[in-house]
């Protein structure tokens, strides 16, 4: 069995994918606990731009009735 070798997503070494590697895909559990900790910590984000700077102002305005 050819076992692979991929890039660890927290530090860039070299890990092994193999069942043998408990912490896969990363090299080891530091790696995989830094990981976690950035999760927890609300460093992973998608950024979001309002499109008028104003959260809600897309929607119409009211109209009054006399």
């Amino acid at each position: 069995m050819v076992v692979r070798k991929v890039r660890c997503p927290q530090c860039g070494g070299d890990s092994l994918w193999s069942p043998d590697n408990p912490w896969r895909p990363f090299c080891s559990e530091r790696c995989k606990q830094i990981d976690l900790g950035a999760w927890a910590s609300d460093a992973y984000r998608i950024p979001v731009q309002e499109e008028n700077g104003e959260p809600g102002s897309e929607l119409p305005e009211p109209t009054s009735r006399a």
